[in-house]
């Protein structure tokens, strides 16, 4: 029996992580979470906090435009 979960970071609906026999799956809802796309990751819990990791990034680097130029 399959198990997937929606990520929802701040009202965003972030993806869905799908459970697999490496762990949990996750598959993109958003743009602004497409790096996590695919990525396997232990456990449901894991990939919000990711989710919500990448999130605060982008938010860094866009209010920082000088830390973004040097990428």
């Amino acid at each position: 029996m399959p198990q997937a979960y929606i990520i929802e970071i701040e009202s965003r609906t972030a993806g869905i992580v799908s459970r697999d026999e490496q762990g949990y799956r996750f598959f993109s809802s958003d743009r602004a979470f497409d790096g996590l796309e695919g990525r396997e990751f232990r456990s449901a819990r894991a990939a919000e906090r990711a989710a919500r990791a990448l999130l605060q990034q982008r938010r860094h680097l866009m209010a920082n435009p000088s830390i973004a130029s040097a990428f």
